[in-house]
Order: C-alpha cells, then structure tokens, then sequence
C-alpha cells in the first residue's frame, strides 16, 4: 500500500476519533464481550461434558468385563438345560411307547383291562407333566437365547469402545482448537464478529458430530424390541461400517461398499441385522488382519424377490473340513481368549428368525478369502421404512 507523499512539506496525521464516539461505542463493545465470553463458557461445558462420557464408556469397558463372565455361567446354563430337556424328550417317548403297549393289552385281555386303565391314568398324567415341564424350558430357553444375543451385542460394544474414543477425540480437538482461536481474538482485541461467528458455528457442528457418534452407540447397546418393521438394508450396511470404521482405519484396511441403487426394504429389526453385519466384519477384519491386501468388500442386490448382502474378504478363507461346523454355537478357530464363538452362530438365528439364509460362498480359487451370502426377503408392500 502505498503511503501519500508530504503535502507542503509536512506528513499530515489521521484526524483522532472524538472522545464523544468512544464514549458511546463502549457500552456496546462491552456488551458484545460479555457475550462471546458467556459463549465460550458455554463451550467449555459442553468439551467437560464430553470428557466425562468418555469416563463412562471406560467404566462400561470394566462392566462389560464382569457381564462377559456372567455371560460363561449362563452359556453354562444352557448347555445344562439343552441336555436336561433331551432327557425328558427321551422319558416322553418312552412314556408314549409303555402307551401303545398298553392299548395292546387291553384288546388282549379284559382283567388285564383295570390295571390298564390305571397304569394309562398315571402316564397321562406324566405325559401332562412332562409337557408343562417342557414347554417351560422352552421358554426359558428362548429368554437365554436373547440374554445371549444382549451379551454378544455387549461384547461388540466393548470391542468398538476405543475406536469410538479416537472417533471422538477428532471433534473435541477441534472444538478446543475453534474456542482457542475465538478466546485468542477476544483477549487480543482482535475480535471480528463475523469471524468469531464462525469458530463457534465450527465449534458446534464438532459438538453435534460428536453428539451423533455417542447416540448410535447408544442405540446399538440397547435392548433391541420384538417388533418388525421396514428396513432399508442400505442404510443398515452404512450404519454397520461407521461403527467399525476408527478400527478398520487404524488397521488400514480398505473398505468398498458397492451398494444397489434401489435401496431394498425388508421387514426386520434393524437392530438385530446391525448386529450380523458387525459380527461379519468383525470376523473379516480379523481374517485380512495378516493378509497382503487388506479389503473388505460388501455388496447388495435384489434378486428373485429377495435381497442380497454378500460380505468378502480377502483373507486366507475357510477350510473346507471347517465349513460344516462354522455357525455351530461356541466353535472358533481364533485363539484362547479372542474370541467366545457366537458371533456367526448369533448372526445365522438372528437372519432365520427374519426369514432368511445366511451361507458361505466357495471361491473360484484357493485362497480367495470368505464370502459369506446373506439372503433375507424383499418386502413388497409400500411402507415408510425405517432407516
């Protein structure tokens, strides 16, 4: 910028700004700080506020370390309970069988026809029992079976927790560098409204990624309903991949969605098919762990009236001699403490429950990794669909 020459002789100064506008400018100025200063305190709130649900997410690591054991003693349960009702299935055979041999003896034989009668009463009334007794261990079994798939939904959780802590820690940084940046211009009286309009418009935005992390999470976590409704597949696919996506980053592992344009609806929880798509990456991250290439690669389609969802990794795949027992409850090829095995067993009730068939495809060639197919039925009625 260049500087106007002396004019006769002398530099000319800038006429000063009259003590009267000074005057009445300052009430304003002082107002305007005292609102940006209220902002930022505000601001800080809200980054303490942040700190502390990560506290709670490192506690909830320890809770879920206490629930994965109470979760052995109920796997434990159950296996004591499976075999008990095969016993009784058993008796109530046997019971049928002394039935038939009864009904023999009472065409055979008129005196045999009173002991008959009473020896039939007593059957009946075990047969009754046994019925009871059975229809509530069915029950109890169907109340274990959705305590397990909680336990496993947990499980994830916990696994997901530090990921989501350095997906977390993106926004906070920001937001202290956004609010640094508009306490510096306030105390060097730098302050420009419009600029600091927008570190703290910036500051916010953070706030409600942030916000948007913590609530699918906590969505994720929670007790999935009964109920059936529409369900974009797409999106649960989307969603599934945005939870995992911090550990699949810091492993480097490349994830490609090559997802079908129409955007199929089934009728589902979405919840529960979050969760088989968790468990399948999750098996796959662990597969292309150690593997030259690391990709990961889910499609859909829409064929026949059904939906597609193939999930293939480029891992070392599945033996063929290991293939029949792979969804079988409790089986793993992982290490001792890696892993409970009921991820894929959860996966495989949870989409029969939903109608539809959960299979592992066999490459073209030796050691083009696993390919699991996931086919669920295309609902067809209009409806509004649920995420």
């Amino acid at each position: 910028m260049t500087v106007p020459g002396p004019t006769n002789g002398a530099d000319q100064e800038p006429p000063a700004p009259s003590i009267e506008r000074l005057l009445e400018s300052e009430p304003r100025l002082l107002e305007y700080v005292r609102r940006l200063e209220h902002r930022v305190r505000e601001g800080e709130d809200r980054r303490w506020a942040l700190l502390h649900i990560l506290t709670d997410m490192n506690r909830l690591n320890q809770r879920l370390g206490r629930q994965r054991e109470a979760m052995l003693h109920i796997l434990v349960d159950y296996e004591q309970d499976r075999h008990r009702i095969l016993r009784q299935a058993e008796r109530l055979d046997d019971s049928r069988r002394a039935l038939m041999h009864i009904l023999q003896d009472v065409h055979q034989s008129n005196e045999r026809l009173a002991d008959g009668r009473k020896a039939m009463i007593h059957i009946m009334g075990d047969l009754r029992e046994t019925t009871e007794e059975v229809q509530h261990r069915e029950r109890e079994l169907r109340y274990k079976q959705e305590q397990l798939v909680q336990a496993g939904k947990l499980a994830i959780v916990g696994e997901l927790a530090t990921g989501i802590a350095h997906e977390l820690n993106n926004p906070l940084n920001n937001i202290g560098l956004f609010v640094g940046n508009a306490v510096d211009h306030i105390e060097l009286g730098t302050a420009d409204q419009e600029r600091l309009l927008d570190e703290l418009r910036n500051a916010m935005q953070e706030v409600r990624r942030a916000t948007a992390i913590i609530s699918h999470l906590r969505t994720f976590g929670r007790v999935a309903p009964a109920s059936r409704e529409p369900v974009l597949i797409n999106g649960v696919v989307r969603r599934s991949v945005s939870l995992l996506y911090e550990q699949l980053r810091l492993l480097q592992v490349e994830v490609r969605l090559d997802l079908c344009a129409e955007d199929p609806v089934v009728l589902g929880n979405a919840i529960q098919l979050e969760q088989v798509l968790i468990n399948l990456l999750t098996n796959a991250r662990d597969a292309v762990a150690n593997a030259p290439r690391k990709l990961i690669h889910v499609e859909s389609a829409v064929r026949e009236g059904m939906v597609d969802l193939v999930v293939r990794d480029t891992g070392p795949g599945i033996p063929e001699e290991l293939e029949q027992r792979i969804f079988d409850p409790f089986f793993t090829t992982k290490e001792a403490g890696a892993g409970t095995g009921l991820g894929l067993s959860i996966a495989y009730d949870i989409v029969k429950d939903h109608g539809g068939t959960i299979s592992i495809v066999k490459g073209a060639r030796a050691g083009d990794g696993a390919t699991f197919l996931i086919r669920l039925p295309l609902r067809t009625e209009p409806a509004e669909p649920a995420g």
